[in-house]
């Protein structure tokens, strides 16, 4: 079995189990959940690798789900989109320090607050309150996970993505997503494999986490 495969689904945005999905994250988890085996245990995104990303545009939105398991891509409902699966074994074989790259990640830089609660606030939870960072401190953070995760980044660029859960009317500062996108060249192929099986940073189950490259 391949270290991880990556699908790519081109999603038909006139099938409404797409629609939906596009609307809700949570929507989209479970039908990314479908596609793997069941029996997986308390954790099974997590036993399985499985990252995704929703990349939106105004033809044709794409669906990136990366995986130790290759997806039963049977599972889809009809016409849902066009997918296909490649083994990552060779982009991970040719990870070599002082490569240049290019990548691109939506992440959800944040941190954990054990801040008291102010008045009419919320009782604080057992392990604190994650918040959302700001702008500087969004590329502060991703500087610094991009350094741990072996790139030594030379641009980068970022843009918000949009966060959907119909049934949060008002979601909370975790659920804020950014894009960024970049430059930057190997300097430990060890760490970056692993941040590239793992994920990086909170919301992998809101399509955060998955960092992909491309030869600069």
């Amino acid at each position: 079995m391949p270290a991880a495969t990556m699908t790519r689904i081109r999603l038909n945005v006139a099938h409404p189990a797409v629609r939906r999905d596009l609307a809700d994250y949570t929507s989209l988890h479970r039908t990314v959940m479908t596609l793997l085996p069941d029996g997986l245990g308390p954790h099974p995104r997590q036993r399985a690798g499985a990252l995704f990303r929703l990349e939106r545009s105004d033809r044709q939105p794409l669906l990136l789900l990366q995986s130790h398991i290759p997806p039963d891509l049977s599972a889809l409902p009809q016409r849902y989109g066009h997918a296909d699966t490649r083994d990552l074994t060779p982009m991970l074989n040719a990870l070599t320090p002082g490569r240049p790259v290019r990548y691109r990640i939506t992440a959800n830089p944040s941190t954990r607050s054990r801040r008291p609660p102010g008045p009419g606030e919320q009782p604080l939870p057992k392990h604190g309150r994650v918040l959302a960072l700001g702008p500087t401190a969004a590329h502060a953070w991703w500087h610094r996970r991009a350094t741990q995760a072996g790139l030594h980044l030379h641009a980068t660029t970022s843009e918000p993505q949009p966060f959907r859960r119909p049934d949060d009317d008002q979601p909370g500062p975790f659920h804020r997503l950014l894009q960024f996108d970049g430059t930057a060249q190997i300097t430990d192929p060890a760490a970056l494999t692993d941040a590239l099986l793992s994920g990086i940073g909170r919301g992998k189950s809101y399509g955060a986490g998955l960092l992909t490259l491309a030869p600069a």
